[in-house]
């Protein structure tokens, strides 16, 4: 299942650097299968990060196709590469522009780490612009395993037991 990206504004008061409370509205980027799950997530992530109320002001797919995250980098970066593909029913060329986010400190950094990333790739491409995201943190889908509780005790077989 290809992933889906979706991108949700949310709005809350902040303490900015002088100690004054002030509303800010800040986007977050997140997996999820659909609206609704975009939004019940987007909640849950965001009741442990923020303190007071909030309010999800706006959600919408994505055109990222992928994440970069990197264990060091302070700033998001969006980047758009385009490449040439061949239909090969219709034997004609296809343009395609590609979306991609990657964690990095600098624009350079984030060149580097795209590059890397794309390495992969046998198509030539065109990396046609870097430029730093206003995405504040990204939450990739994270699935959760649940395991059944048993009402009864496993019992233990005697060792002459064969399971006969």
């Amino acid at each position: 299942m290809m992933q889906v990206w979706f991108e949700c504004k949310v709005k809350y008061q902040k303490i900015d650097d002088n100690g004054r409370e002030r509303n800010v509205t800040e986007s977050y980027l997140l997996d999820a299968v659909s609206f609704t799950d975009a939004e019940a997530r987007i909640i849950a992530e965001l009741q442990t990060m923020v303190r007071g109320e909030f309010t999800v002001t706006d959600i919408k797919k994505s055109k990222i196709s992928e994440v970069f995250p990197f264990e060091v980098g302070e700033w998001w970066y969006r980047a758009t590469i385009n490449l040439v593909t061949i239909d090969e029913e219709a034997g004609k060329e296809k343009k395609l522009r590609v979306f991609y986010l990657i964690q990095a400190d600098d624009i350079e950094q984030s060149l580097q780490r795209l590059e890397e990333s794309l390495s992969f790739l046998v198509v030539p491409y065109v990396t046609t612009s870097i430029a730093v995201s206003d995405i504040v943190d990204v939450f990739p889908y994270k699935p959760v395993v649940v395991v059944p509780k048993t009402t009864e005790p496993v019992e233990e077989k005697d060792e002459e037991d064969n399971g006969y």
